[in-house]
């Protein structure tokens, strides 16, 4: 049974292709997915990892978020809009990258000036996560479960426990490793543009094989 992300995605790409007058075949030809694949996804038989998410979304010229939400980019809101998005436990856009699974918050807002973001860091180790992630914009970081050993490109790493927080300049190569051997969650705010944001996390690679938790003192 396919899961709600799923079926709006499917839902979603169904209505970009008839409002847009695409075949299956001109969105595989724009994103470079297989016309099997993008089939499947429309009846909600195949989800698509993050890197195929950001591909797809890369293709159709679209933030991720938008691949869930109303097409039509709304225009910025001026001072004085009244906007505001609900969310229940375990709502958002469920995505995963090689070193992070992301379920990103308030998706059906759009634009907005801050990307709200629950995750679980799986990396233990910096030659597991790969090269330090750099966006525009700034990030707030709280842990929620677990422990997170923060590096930063000009700081000595920090390890933050359940309930502790961090502010930092996202320009700043930064990465959030697992530091404890139960699930580490943590809850992260940034600001700056969607699409930053995605391709940031988006370009690193799938992890290499995990390894054992380190024994901390």
């Amino acid at each position: 049974m396919a899961t709600e992300s799923e079926a709006d995605l499917g839902r979603r790409l169904r209505e970009l292709r008839t409002r847009n007058h695409w075949r299956i075949a001109d969105v595989s030809r724009m994103t470079g997915l297989a016309t099997s694949t993008i089939s499947k996804v429309e009846n909600g038989h195949m989800s698509l990892t993050y890197d195929k998410l950001q591909q797809l979304a890369r293709g159709l010229s679209l933030d991720l978020s938008e691949l869930f939400t109303d097409a039509k980019r709304p225009e910025a809101p001026t001072l004085g809009a009244s906007r505001r998005s609900v969310g229940r436990a375990g709502d958002g856009v469920m995505t995963q990258s090689g070193t992070y699974e992301w379920r990103f918050l308030n998706a059906d807002l759009v634009p907005k000036q801050m990307v709200p973001i629950v995750g679980i860091a799986t990396a233990r180790t910096l030659e597991e996560f790969g090269p330090l992630i750099k966006h525009e914009g700034e990030e707030f970081l709280m842990v929620l479960e677990g422990a997170i050993e923060v590096h930063t490109q000009f700081y000595a790493p920090v390890v933050l426990k359940a309930g502790d927080h961090m502010y930092i300049d996202s320009r700043m190569g930064h990465a959030y490793l697992a530091a404890s051997e139960e699930t580490c969650r943590v809850v992260v705010v940034c600001t700056g543009a969607v699409h930053e944001i995605e391709k940031a996390a988006a370009s690193h690679p799938q992890p290499v094989a995990r390894t054992k938790p380190r024994k901390r003192k």
